[in-house]
C-alpha cells in the first residue's frame, strides 16, 4: 500500500470540471512530479489534497486512511503539509518565529501552561527553539533566524517556506511552484534542497513546477495534465517523448 494513495479523484466548479478522474500513488521517499499548461488543474488538484476543496468524487488516502473532505488543519495533522505559488509567510515575523509556528500543532503544553511559564512549557519552548535551530542550519537560513522574513532575499523566503511547512513533521510535502522567480543559480540550489529533504528527512515530495529542467532532473516519475486530464505518466524520459505532451505544451501534434 502506497503512502499517499489517490483514486478517481473529481471536482466541480459551476459545472466545470476542473478534475476528471485523477489517480496518483506517493511512497515514503519518493519525489514525483505534476507538470501540465497553465489551467490544467495541477494547483486545484494539491487544494483537494489538502482540504482547501471538497472533491466531488474520488478518494484520497494516507497510510490506508481516508482523509478526503477533511479541514486543511486536520490534514496537515495527519502528515500533509504543502508551500504555496505565492509565497505566504508571516512577513512581519522574525525567520526563526515563522519556523516555530510550525511546531504549535505538536504542542502539548495548554494555555495556563503558556501564560504561567511553567517548568514544562519552557522545557518544550527550549526544545522546539533548539529543532527549529537545527532546521534552519540545514536549510541554510541559520545564520538569518533573526531577521524579519519579509527581508530577506526571494530565494531564501522559499527556504523558509518549506522550514516552515518541515517543522510539522509530514510525512509527505507538497511544493507549489518553489522555483517560480528564482535565478539560474537558485534553482540549482533549490534542486540540491529538495534532494537533501527527500533523503534525510524521508518525506514523499510531490511537486508542482514549470521549470521542465528542474523537473526532468528530480523527479522520479511526472504526472502530466491538461484541462483536468491525466494525458501521461511514466519516467521523466517516457513524457519527454510522449507526443500528447508535446501537444498541450505547443498547441499542435507533433
Amino acid at each position: 500500500m502506497a503512502l499517499l494513495e489517490i483514486s478517481n479523484l473529481s471536482v466541480v466548479f459551476g459545472g466545470l470540471k476542473a478534475l476528471c478522474d485523477f489517480d496518483l500513488s506517493l511512497e515514503q521517499g519518493e519525489l514525483v512530479g505534476l507538470i501540465g499548461p497553465n489551467g490544467a488543474g495541477k494547483t486545484t488538484t494539491f487544494n483537494i489534497v489538502t482540504g482547501v476543496y471538497r472533491p466531488a468524487a474520488g478518494g484520497v488516502r494516507l497510510g490506508g486512511r481516508s482523509i478526503a473532505g477533511l479541514n486543511p488543519y486536520q490534514i496537515n495533522h495527519r502528515g500533509i503539509a504543502r508551500t504555496f505559488q505565492n509565497i505566504r509567510l508571516f512577513a512581519g515575523m522574525s525567520v526563526l518565529d515563522n519556523v516555530l509556528v510550525g511546531f504549535n500543532q505538536s504542542l502539548r503544553h495548554g494555555f495556563v501552561g503558556t501564560v504561567l511559564r511553567t517548568p514544562r512549557h519552557q522545557r518544550e519552548d527550549k526544545r522546539n527553539q533548539d529543532r527549529a535551530m537545527e532546521l534552519l542550519a540545514k536549510l541554510g537560513l541559520d545564520d538569518r533566524a533573526m531577521e524579519t522574513a519579509h527581508n530577506l532575499p526571494y530565494g531564501d523566503q522559499r527556504r523558509l517556506e518549506i522550514a516552515r511547512a518541515l517543522a510539522t513533521n509530514p510525512k509527505i510535502l507538497l511544493l507549489d511552484e518553489p522555483a517560480a522567480g528564482m535565478n539560474p543559480q537558485e534553482k540549482i540550489e533549490l534542486a540540491a534542497m529538495i534532494e537533501m529533504i527527500r533523503t534525510q528527512f524521508r518525506v514523499g515530495i510531490w511537486l508542482i513546477e514549470h521549470d521542465m529542467k528542474l523537473v526532468m532532473s528530480i523527479c522520479q516519475r511526472i504526472t502530466v495534465l491538461d484541462h483536468g486530464q491525466t494525458i501521461a505518466v511514466g519516467t521523466p524520459d517516457q513524457v519527454r517523448a510522449d507526443p500528447r505532451v508535446c501537444e498541450a505544451y505547443l498547441g499542435e501534434p507533433t
